[in-house]
């Protein structure tokens, strides 16, 4: 679509589109949720948001699965960063470097403020426009298009040399978050000097950010070195239970994401230490070895006995291979250590309902009410409510939470029909009935949208 556009203005137009798109989380980027990720997300990025004026309960740490080094904003206080940014890093401080920059962009408003840079570009192309159409109009044919090329030019210029302002900005912002919060600034340079060695290796040019829509990695390092390298934070080390947390979600995740003989090469059987058998673990899980991620898994629970996530990965494994019944106990132990954690709750009620035993369904009822009522963003649990009040004979409530399920999936026609469906079995005027009124209405306006869209 963009290559049609043969008007200065319209391939502007789409450049800067690219450009502001490039920020949206993409369609094809899954969201990774995981009980012990979101905590260490949680506790690491704490005094940094609270550094920038910020609430943490009110920002969100949102992994992706995406083997790219990146992170970014995209509007509201959500902070995505995707998978293959946190196995590249080498500790627990450079990621909390790149949350401190993504702050930076969200208390600087710069995803809003982006039309700020859109608006005056396109000024200068729309001015452009009209001097080039001037002299063609006059005769001067050669003369006019080279206005026109000229002010496209100019115009991307602007647009990039706005976009090189906020993520400076960002960059400063860090500096001083991570002062404000006590915790060191070698990981922010630590991390750009890993992007820097990223880009000679694909032979990025570094000579010029003017083409750029950030300042060259080494402006950035000489820029930030001088001002966090003199913060009295600069020498203290990260508090080592964080660190060691870290490590063990790395590992999980590496295992999680990556090709099996990919992790067993970076965690081979040698290593003994708790992040290795994490990672393979994972990686036998995922290769169908299911004794032999059991092994991992209670090697782990010997060396640290009682764990929660140790508890729910045994779990799950023993669930995923045809042992639901196994798995019972241990997610039990988990689920109440962690005191009813959504996700690890969500994966307990599964287990109960995988059982197929209808004296099960009960305690499966409270548990996944329990976490959709603390965690109602998680379409698993509201999926596995729906099959309990299916099984129970509830089919208006069964319907209640498939529409909560497509709805959060993004499926509005099929939460419209869901919704409509349990509105016409629920007594009018009820919470349920109000809440399936209110999916159908959202539902309605998100498919009215969608028509004017394609118009």
């Amino acid at each position: 679509m963009i290559m049609r556009i043969a008007s200065p203005l319209g391939r502007l137009v789409a450049l800067l589109l690219a450009l502001v798109l490039s920020i949206q989380p993409a369609l094809a980027q899954s969201v990774l949720r995981d009980a012990e990720t979101e905590a260490l997300f949680a506790e690491m990025s704490a005094k940094i948001i609270e550094a920038g004026g910020l609430q943490p309960r009110h920002v969100q740490i949102v992994l992706l699965q995406d083997k790219e080094i990146n992170a970014f904003v995209a509007g509201g206080q959500i902070v995505y960063v995707h998978s293959g940014l946190i196995t590249a890093a080498k500790n627990v401080n450079e990621v909390q470097g790149v949350i401190a920059h993504e702050l930076g962009h969200v208390v600087g408003g710069h995803v809003i403020r982006m039309d700020e840079g859109i608006k005056a570009a396109t000024g200068i192309t729309l001015l452009s426009l009209l001097l080039g159409a001037a002299a063609i109009a006059a005769g001067a044919g050669d003369a006019g298009m080279g206005v026109l090329a000229a002010g496209q030019q100019a115009a991307m210029g602007k647009f990039l040399a706005f976009s090189r302002t906020q993520e400076a900005s960002a960059d400063a912002a860090a500096a001083s978050y991570l002062s404000k919060a006590g915790i060191s600034g070698k990981g922010l340079i630590s991390f750009f000097k890993t992007l820097q060695n990223v880009e000679f290796r694909y032979a990025i040019p570094q000579e010029d950010s003017y083409g750029r829509t950030h300042p060259l990695t080494g402006e950035r390092i000489a820029a930030l070195e001088d001002v966090v390298g003199k913060d009295p934070a600069w020498n203290k080390p990260s508090d080592p239970a964080l660190e060691a947390r870290f490590q063990r979600v790395k590992a999980k995740l590496m295992g999680f994401v990556s090709d099996p003989p990919q992790t067993l090469i970076a965690y081979p059987v040698t290593d003994k230490s708790i992040p290795a058998r994490y990672a393979r673990a994972y990686a036998w899980h995922k290769s169908a070895y299911p004794d032999r991620a059991l092994d991992e898994v209670n090697a782990l629970l010997t060396m640290v006995p009682n764990d929660p996530y140790f508890l729910e990965l045994k779990g799950q494994i023993l669930l995923e291979s045809g042992h639901p019944a196994d798995a019972l106990p241990v997610l039990r132990q988990a689920t109440e250590i962690t005191r009813a954690q959504p996700l690890i709750a969500a994966l307990f009620g599964h287990a109960l309902i995988a059982t197929e035993d209808r004296a099960n369904l009960p305690e499966a009822t409270r548990v996944l009410k329990a976490a959709v009522s603390r965690d109602n963003d998680n379409p698993f649990a509201w999926y596995q409510l729906g099959v309990v009040y299916e099984r129970e004979g509830d089919v208006p409530r069964a319907q209640l939470a498939t529409a909560e399920r497509y709805s959060l999936e993004g499926r509005a026609n099929l939460a419209l029909r869901s919704a409509e469906a349990a509105m016409g079995g629920i007594p009018r005027g009820t919470p349920d009935w109000i809440r399936a009124q209110d999916i159908a209405m959202a539902s309605r306006a998100e498919l009215e949208n969608s028509k004017h869209k394609r118009r």
